[in-house]
């Protein structure tokens, strides 16, 4: 006889115990790997990440994709590849990371947003040429799926094979920061010290960069291009504030990334029986700024209450 639950409500709703759940564990994975992020002071490499995942999406429905999994793989490739051209840029050249980094995600951006834009056109229009009688059925067959959907998230809907998808590719990606976590640590830190251990430091740096974006483009789908990079940074600002160990920082954002997709999904669900409309995606984001807001005030040692209690003893 199967084990049933006795949930509370609004758990002992399925749809919402799909949603709330698959969310928790997109924040913990976005929370855990963007620990590094923000330690390595690149946090807003994540923003980047996602606005450039936007063509790789496009792409690869264009190319006949149209599995979920395969646009997450589109999506990859995309962020992966203006990564690379990002570092490639940063080592071969004056140009500085941060500037580098603006340049590819108004870049692939930029790109991203023609071609959804043409193959909106051109599904409502006839093909002039052959080429657009080609790929035509492709945008219709674009415009039915509803790609706009990776620029702003649909985390309502998220389905159950969706949750379990974030779980095994977020499971995957945590796994290898486990298993590399003495090196990520030390290259992290001291790139020279690291260097003289003999670590790979630019193999090390390549790898990172791959579960950074893994970790968010496996939520693109959830909470959108925009809210992605928040839920990868916010979780790791409000951890760092309680303690200065990375592991327990790691641990902490994970936890913190849990919460506030789990506490965002129940929140959205209740204010949307009072007043209709209110987007579950941007809710959790609410949540991840709230918890920010609180570990800045009240963190010890160093929120801002703590430092004034100090200052008036």
């Amino acid at each position: 006889m199967p084990l049933e639950l006795d949930w509370p409500y609004p758990l002992d709703l399925v749809i919402v115990r799909t949603v709330a759940f698959g969310l928790a564990a997109l924040g913990a994975v976005a929370g855990m790997i963007g620990t590094f992020a923000v330690v390595r002071r690149q946090s807003l490499q994540g923003d980047a990440i996602s606005h450039a995942a936007i063509p790789g999406v496009a792409i690869a429905f264009l190319l006949g994709g149209r599995d979920p999994l395969a646009l997450v793989l589109g999506a990859a490739v995309a962020g992966w590849l203006a990564m690379t051209a990002v570092g490639t840029i940063v080592s071969r050249s004056r140009v500085p990371f941060d500037t580098a980094l603006a340049g590819a995600l108004a870049v692939f951006f930029g790109f991203g947003l023609v071609l959804m834009t043409y193959l909106q056109k051109l599904a409502a229009r006839p093909a002039d040429n052959e080429f657009e009688r080609l790929i035509r059925p492709a945008a219709q067959a674009a415009t039915r799926y509803g790609l706009e959907k990776y620029l702003f998230g649909e985390a309502a809907f998220l389905s159950a094979a969706e949750g379990w998808r974030i779980v095994a590719l977020g499971g995957a990606a945590v796994l290898v920061l486990v298993l590399f976590w003495k090196e990520f640590k030390a290259s992290s830190f001291d790139r020279d010290f690291a260097a003289s251990l003999g670590y790979p430091t630019r193999r090390l740096d390549l790898l990172l960069t791959t579960l950074i974006v893994l970790a968010v483009v496996i939520g693109l789908r959830a909470v959108g291009v925009v809210l992605m990079s928040a839920l990868l940074v916010a979780p790791a600002l409000a951890a760092r504030q309680w303690t200065d160990r990375l592991g327990r920082m790691s641990a902490l954002a994970a936890a913190l990334g849990a919460t506030a997709g789990f506490v965002g999904v129940i929140l959205s669900h209740r204010l949307n029986e009072v007043a209709r409309g209110v987007p579950t995606g941007p809710t959790v984001v609410l949540c991840a700024t709230a918890v920010v807001g609180v570990s800045l005030l009240f963190a010890p040692k160093r929120g801002i209450v703590w430092t004034l209690l100090k200052r008036w003893q």
